[in-house]
């Protein structure tokens, strides 16, 4: 959030922040001052869907981008909506994802040639960056900070890291539930423990993941 904010501060870019809500228009233009800080958006969302969101069934990226940038521009009378959610910031050495998007997408970055690397040199020749460790152009904490579509060591170091990062995500599993219909809607993944109970085996230091396992690659495009 910060990391957006200064992007508009330092290169004098207006950017819209746009949220979902579960009430027409479904959505709010906020601002960094008034923007979500707690996942609220996203437990809204739980709340109305009544299950959690799952490698399958990826509705949070849905729903709460998406649908709600889509919202967002049809309310200000933009008809090319679509064409304007047609650019893609994927890179040149993500080809596999790239490939699979290719006919729908434009890509300039994959055009351009432009790489991990380039990426990572143009940032060190900026005076901000995202503030995050960056091991080889690929930071483990990006994005939505557990996300499920992680690989399970990699959620559960950062647990180990700092604890109170598992807290919303075993309160949404604990609130879906006693909204789920079926015990399937009441977890993230099926094919590892729960959010509570990571956190309980990072306070005992256990190893319960491959650390070799890869995550699942998480874009609002696939």
């Amino acid at each position: 959030m910060k990391f957006v904010n200064d992007c508009s501060v330092n290169w004098n870019v207006p950017i819209t922040w746009v949220e979902y809500r579960d009430a027409d228009p479904a959505f709010v233009v906020v601002n960094y001052e008034t923007a979500s800080r707690n996942g609220e958006p996203f437990e809204a969302l739980i709340r109305k869907r009544q299950y959690l969101p799952n490698p399958v069934t990826r509705f949070c990226t849905s729903e709460l981008k998406i649908r709600t940038i889509h919202k967002y521009l049809k309310s200000t009378g933009w008809t090319d909506h679509n064409e304007t959610m047609d650019w893609i910031g994927m890179r040149a050495d993500e080809q596999r994802r790239a490939a699979k998007i290719a006919d729908k997408s434009r890509m300039p970055l994959v055009a351009a040639g432009v790489t991990k690397e380039t990426v990572g040199e143009f940032w060190r020749n900026q005076s901000f960056d995202l503030e995050l460790p960056n091991i080889n152009g690929v930071t483990y904490h990006g994005n939505c900070d557990l996300c499920f579509l992680k690989g399970g060591s990699q959620v559960l170091s950062l647990i180990a890291e700092k604890p109170e990062r598992g807290i919303w995500w075993a309160q949404m599993e604990a609130l879906a539930l006693a909204l789920a219909s079926k015990p399937s809607g009441a977890v993230f993944r099926s094919d590892r423990p729960s959010y509570k109970s990571m956190i309980q085996f990072a306070a005992e230091q256990k190893d319960m993941f491959d650390p070799n396992e890869e995550s699942i690659a998480c874009f609002c495009g696939d």
